[in-house]
């Protein structure tokens, strides 16, 4: 996976584009600015939005090249965003570090992804706030129609509406989409895909 991720951001292009996430933009500034993290976070483009906007930030993912175009791009919109390249386990964030997780488009492989998300729901503080887009398990067969749309040709990388509501129970869930849209981020979210966006707040214990 790391080698696929350095080979895809050492296009020259921004593959996913420059500009934040149309979901995360909306749902983002609806927020008071505190700390937030975006794991699987490529070039930037929503870690450095989110920057400009007051919010401090922290960001990972395990690709050298998707740093060094994230930080690139920080340096050319004049803002500051704390990167990481590593696997979650050894990146030392601390427990309740976090205001918001911004899960978007952040798929792991099957080993990984039930560890990550147990250990960034210990990441954020109590009351904070999940924003989620990522495929669903339908952008399988709709990868066939429309390979430009993205997303993992593995199914267990990718998520059901139930899943989730598993994954994150007791989570006061603010909003929950299961539905088609249609993709326009960079050369590899182009057209028709299946996504899941959802906003949730962590419960006060």
């Amino acid at each position: 996976m790391k080698d696929f991720w350095n080979e895809r951001y050492a296009e020259k292009d921004y593959v996913y584009g420059k500009a934040p996430n149309k979901y995360f933009k909306n749902k983002i500034g609806e927020i008071a600015p505190g700390k937030i993290l975006f794991p699987a976070e490529g070039e930037g483009r929503n870690a450095v939005y989110a920057s400009s906007k007051d919010w401090e930030v922290s960001a990972f993912d395990i690709s050298e090249k998707g740093k060094e175009k994230a930080l690139k791009l920080s340096e050319e919109e004049g803002v500051k965003i704390d990167y990481k390249v590593g696997r979650l386990p050894e990146l030392g964030y601390k427990k309740e570090q976090f205001d918001v997780i911004a899960l978007i488009f952040a798929h792991f492989s099957p080993e990984d992804k039930q560890n990550y998300i147990e250990e960034f729901k210990s990441l954020l503080k109590p009351d904070g706030v999940v924003i989620f887009e990522a495929f669903s398990k339908e952008q399988i067969d709709i990868q066939k129609e429309n390979p430009q749309s993205g997303g993992p040709k593995n199914a267990e990388m990718l998520f059901s509406k139930e899943e989730l509501q598993t994954i994150f129970g007791g989570y006061k869930f603010e909003e929950f989409e299961d539905r088609i849209t249609e993709l326009s981020e960079g050369k590899y979210h182009q057209g028709k895909a299946a996504v899941i966006r959802f906003v949730a707040k962590k419960p006060i214990i």
